[in-house]
């Protein structure tokens, strides 16, 4: 037996945020940056829950790849205010701090013997790539490792999709965090969990991603491209909250955690390797992934006469729309050095092996493996 949930009420396009009007309650516990707040749009968030008798208390101690200071500290703001709504405005980073601080609050009331009612949980992405908003991930670092925390409990009540959010993204920003929308797709297609409204929802997602983010980093304003690639995003995390991910975020989140490297670029940098190993094509063993490989190409209007023709196509465009993006070739354009990549191989392979996105990639590797693809990708 398999199960599909979408949680989310979603709401969006360009003007969505005026749906917080329609939002009952007395007090809305507000996490974002200061990157929403220069930009306006924490005031716009707080101007709207007026409108409809809303207070709202602030918490914008959020940095990117929140930690544990981040969540304990947004627990200790929140439990002063008695909120009985949560907005997460920000991107990746804010939303899974919302998350984070709610999930720590359950488990310590639980702890403690005391009930926890869940707040109305509304996430506004201010990015599109983590998918964040209709999921039940949240990556959270401790003592310098990202951790990975999946529960149900903590996907939000409602998205809101406003395009006008991300008006504002750097163009590096639109292609890491247009690639890991990408990635989120392809692993979930891929996914020992997949099923067939998954598969709907990630060949969508590809056929978005394809079609729009070349158009979205050239032309930011583009305000076509920033609703089909925001889209996109969205509909490629409600197909992974439900199929799990693969050993191209496991390593991407060792990597990331290791050298400081934003998460989609670290899923850039890694996605071609991992590709090849997954599709496995020098083998005899089962061709289920190329073949899936294969009907991506054929969505996207490549020659995938034969599951080989297709595979090979499609990792070439993935390639090509890369560097279209301007996305190195390698971990070692970054500045790196080899030898310090080398030393740090190990300890990242022993992280990347115990994710909690590697049991459902579909090809279970060895250590050697993921070595391998760490070399590579340099």
């Amino acid at each position: 037996m398999k199960k599909f949930v979408i949680k989310p009420k979603i709401y969006f396009n360009e003007g969505s945020m005026e749906f917080l009007k329609e939002i009952k309650g007395t007090c809305a516990f507000i996490v974002s940056d200061s990157v929403m707040e220069k930009l306006g749009y924490l005031q716009k968030t707080i101007d709207y829950l007026n409108e409809t008798g809303i207070k709202s208390a602030v918490f914008t101690e959020v940095l990117p790849d929140p930690d544990v200071k981040v969540i304990a500290a947004g627990m200790k703001r929140y439990l002063e205010t008695h909120a009985d709504t949560i907005v997460a405005l920000g991107g990746g980073s804010v939303i899974d701090a919302a998350k984070g601080i709610l999930y720590s609050l359950w488990q310590f009331k639980k702890a403690a013997g005391e009930e926890f009612k869940k707040p109305l949980f509304i996430a506004i992405p201010s990015t599109s790539g983590t998918g964040s908003e209709v999921t039940n991930f949240s990556v959270i670092t401790a003592e310098g490792e990202k951790v990975c925390i999946v529960d149900e409990w903590m996907a939000p009540d409602i998205a809101i999709l406003d395009s006008t959010c991300i008006q504002h993204v750097p163009q590096a920003v639109v292609a890491d965090t247009g690639i890991d929308a990408l990635v989120h797709a392809i692993e979930a297609y891929v996914s020992t969990q997949a099923t067939d409204c998954t598969d709907a929802l990630a060949e969508k997602a590809v056929q978005l991603i394809f079609d729009n983010l070349r158009t979205l980093y050239n032309d930011v304003s583009n305000s076509f491209a920033r609703e089909r690639i925001q889209n996109a995003s969205c509909i490629a995390g409600m197909a992974f909250t439900n199929t799990n991910l693969g050993i191209n975020h496991s390593l991407a989140h060792a990597l990331g955690g290791t050298f400081h490297i934003s998460h989609g670029r670290s899923n850039a940098l890694l996605l071609s390797a991992v590709l090849e190993y997954n599709a496995n094509l020098n083998s005899n063993a089962s061709r289920h992934v190329s073949e899936k490989f294969a009907k991506l190409a054929a969505i996207l209007q490549l020659p995938a006469r034969t599951y080989r023709e297709g595979t090979i196509n499609f990792m070439q465009a993935i390639k090509d729309l890369k560097k279209s993006l301007g996305i190195p070739n390698g971990i070692r354009e970054l500045g790196i050095d080899k030898s310090k990549f080398e030393n740090e191989v190990s300890n990242m392979v022993d992280l990347a092996l115990h994710d909690r996105c590697t049991p459902t990639n579909p090809r279970q590797p060895s250590r050697e493996d993921l070595i391998g693809i760490y070399q590579k990708s340099f």
